[in-house]
């Protein structure tokens, strides 16, 4: 069996591609970092170990890798011939692909009829949906007809977390035991495609949302907090029993949210979350609160991990969540100088004014309980910065 995967990254290489390989998958990563294209197609194998105390280690063969700009054509030809493509790309260079993936596909269906399922792999919701449509706009009403027959582009919920490493061998990646890879199998074409470790489900929302507003939500929490303690490391942040007591209060109230709305056993679920919690404990990790806080404007959008929960739960609980609106407060505080999205809020802040950069950030009105209470959390922690 063929993969194509988009993305040769870090998560590409240890997550992706390591299922892949352990479901019988050869595998043909497509990128433009020339220096990694070279070694994979030196070398034709890679090392992925754990982050634990047996340091397991996996050898991942038969793969090769294609220089996008280099050669467009090869790709072309690879994903026609392909029995499945995934991307871990970033969800801003999905549309960068979008173009080559059509093409593939247009070829395939000069050679073939069979089913194709193409997967993004991305820390986004609507994923696969998003590239889809970046597809569709490649083609022609026909051609769009033919490709809803064939192509599943199904969305998927991923987790796995591959931290930030300098690693003598530049194909060696080192990831944590554990990983989640969710698919909505409700829009597959054809049968599932076989691959180790995935788990197919008729409905994804509960599962993209479970992790949104858990493992998104609390990384995001910790690495703010953290970096207002003045800690750089992620997992001694989780050393501090005021952050950590932050962050399970925190995930108690996305979990309410989420045992509420989906049937998520309550019990199960809070174990859940203490797994979560201990994997950003891991200290065989070493992530820096920065990396994890990383592009705040992104992170306190109204759809992302902070402000959507917390309106989540005004809906459907009417009350406000105290420890929701700390960690909104604690990201409006973020001010890493090489963070240019940290910056940005802070010009916006010493500028227009804190109010202005809530609305700016969040989309929240001004008067409404909840921006309220942001505005009078942030206040109270530029006197203290955890209370």
């Amino acid at each position: 069996m063929n993969a194509v995967h988009f993305g040769a990254g870090n998560i590409g290489r240890g997550f992706i591609g390591l299922l892949l390989h352990q479901s019988g998958y050869k595998t043909c990563f497509v990128d433009v970092n020339e220096e990694i294209v070279d070694l994979l197609n030196e070398k034709k194998q890679y090392t992925v170990k754990f982050a634990e105390e047996s340091q397991k280690e996996f050898l991942v063969e038969n793969v090769h890798a294609i220089n996008s700009i280099k050669n467009p054509e090869s790709v072309i030809n690879a994903v026609a011939n392909a029995d499945i493509v995934t991307a871990a790309v970033g969800a801003n260079i999905l549309p960068l692909i979008s173009g080559l993936i059509a093409k593939g596909l247009k070829k395939r269906l000069t050679q073939s009829k069979k089913p194709l399922t193409i997967i993004a792999c991305e820390n986004m919701i609507g994923g696969s949906t998003f590239l889809k449509e970046k597809v569709l706009e490649e083609l022609t009403a026909d051609e769009k007809i033919q490709f809803n027959t064939y192509f599943s582009f199904p969305n998927a919920a991923v987790d796995r977390i591959v931290p930030n490493q300098t690693n003598a061998d530049k194909l060696a990646v080192v990831v944590e035991p554990f990983y989640e890879w969710v698919v909505d199998e409700s829009e597959i074409k054809g049968t599932n495609p076989p691959i180790q470790g995935v788990t197919f489900v008729q409905n994804l929302e509960p599962f993209i949302e479970r992790k949104l507003f858990t493992v998104n939500t609390g990384h995001a929490v910790v690495a703010y907090f953290g970096y207002l303690a003045g800690i750089r490391n992620m997992h001694e942040a989780l050393e501090n029993m005021e952050i950590r007591e932050m962050i399970e209060r925190v995930l108690q109230e996305t979990g309410r949210y989420l045992t509420t709305t989906y049937s998520f056993n309550e019990k199960e679920h809070a174990e859940y979350v203490q797994k979560i919690i201990n994997r950003f404990a891991n200290p065989y990790i070493s992530d820096d609160t920065t990396r994890v806080g990383r592009s705040p404007m992104r992170k306190l959008k109204n759809n992302d991990r902070l402000v959507r929960p917390a309106t989540k739960y005004v809906e459907m609980f009417n009350e406000n969540p105290l420890y929701l609106v700390k960690g909104i407060a604690a990201a409006l505080h973020y001010d890493f100088k090489e963070d240019p999205e940290a910056n940005e809020i802070q010009t916006m802040i010493e500028q227009e004014g804190i109010q202005f950069a809530i609305e700016e950030t969040t989309s929240l009105k001004p008067g409404t309980d909840l921006f309220e209470m942001i505005h009078e959390q942030y206040d109270r922690m530029a006197i203290s910065k955890i209370k």
